[in-house]
């Protein structure tokens, strides 16, 4: 079907994400599935995750009462990469009995070899990730990127494109975990280690703003404050505790949003909001956003006149897979496909195409 043909009420046909006939160099907005969750800690199945809000995207109606017609941009999902699909196979083969030991390898030289292969293909997925980041940024002017995780390891090759284009950079970060491990288990590029290494590997990015956590160690309380602003924490028990003594949760979103710099890559974990919405991904925890306080933190950012340049979604897990390979409950991917539509339709609105 032709795009001048297409009928947004229709029912979905095809097999393009939302429903939509548009054309990788047609498209304003380009979205990168990376199924990879080779260091998932708790539970994998994250590498399913694209491949599930694609199947689930297609029930999405595509007039949102908020942005609009963010489809109109244009909108495709490349395929899912099988060298990628090859290095995630490989590296949770090896990383499984290392995730088992804690990453203790004292006197196991194998599995200290293991590792180190691991930690190359890790930063052979961060090389891939920003080659293609740049390719079809460098295809058309105005081109949007976003990143489909996977594990939120996955982004780190994205940022730094990005940060590189836009020296200055902020991230609006929202997770139940701070992810400012170092090198957690012994894996350098660690779903727990994924904003540590954008704080030292990422020169560009000037400063991030983190929302929802409920889990965080000692250490990285200690790198969080130790970071002369560039890192600020919001906790969501602390948010909590303000909304119940009155603090209004739109008060609260423009003190967040107004700590970040104009332009914004927003980084979403999915477990950053209330398990209820994703009861499958790899680390749930109690407490989080609702996906309505999610959608208006999204939208103080075009209140405050910010500027969307990019965005990662990441850790939606479908759960278990049928015989079919189909996922047995789709609810994880229906609340990952219209979280991915808002991202897609703030950052459309903060920079039109």
């Amino acid at each position: 079907m032709s795009t001048k043909d297409f009928d947004p009420d229709a029912a979905a046909q095809g097999d393009g994400v939302f429903g939509l006939p548009h054309s990788a160099e047609e498209a304003g907005v380009i979205l990168v599935p990376v199924p990879w969750d080779v260091t998932t800690s708790y539970r994998a199945g994250t590498s399913n995750g694209p491949e599930a809000i694609r199947a689930a995207s297609r029930q999405v109606d595509l007039h949102d009462v908020e942005t609009g017609t963010p489809w109109r941009a244009g909108i495709h999902m490349l395929p899912e990469p099988l060298e990628v699909y090859a290095w995630n196979s490989e590296g949770r083969m090896l990383a499984r009995p290392i995730i088992e030991l804690g990453g203790e390898l004292d006197d196991m030289p194998a599995l200290k070899d293991d590792l180190a292969r691991v930690n190359k293909l890790g930063g052979a997925l961060n090389d891939w990730v920003a080659e293609t980041t740049e390719r079809h940024l460098a295809a058309g002017d105005g081109k949007l990127v976003g990143i489909v995780g996977g594990d939120h390891s996955v982004p780190l090759g994205a940022i730094a494109t990005m940060a590189r284009r836009h020296p200055g950079l902020g991230i609006l970060h929202v997770d139940a975990h701070a992810d400012l491990r170092r090198a957690y288990e012994g894996f350098t590029f660690s779903h727990a280690s994924i904003m540590y290494n954008v704080m030292e590997r990422v020169s560009g990015v000037a400063r991030l703003v983190q929302v929802g956590l409920r889990d965080v160690g000692e250490a990285e309380l200690e790198y969080a404050a130790g970071s002369k602003g560039r890192v600020v924490s919001f906790f969501d028990a602390k948010l909590q505790a303000k909304r119940f003594e009155g603090e209004s949760w739109a008060h609260q979103c423009q003190q967040i949003v107004q700590l970040l710099p104009r332009e914004v890559w927003v980084s979403f974990d999915i477990d950053g909001l209330d398990p209820a919405c994703c009861p499958h991904t790899g680390t749930p925890v109690p407490g989080g956003l609702s996906f309505a306080q999610a959608c208006y933190l999204l939208a103080e950012v075009a209140r405050q006149d910010k500027r969307i340049v990019g965005f990662d979604l990441n850790e939606v897990s479908p759960g278990p897979l049928g015989k079919d390979g189909r996922p047995l409950d789709d609810w994880d991917a229906n609340v990952g496909a219209r979280l991915l539509y808002k991202l897609i339709g703030w950052a459309v609105r903060t920079r039109p195409l």
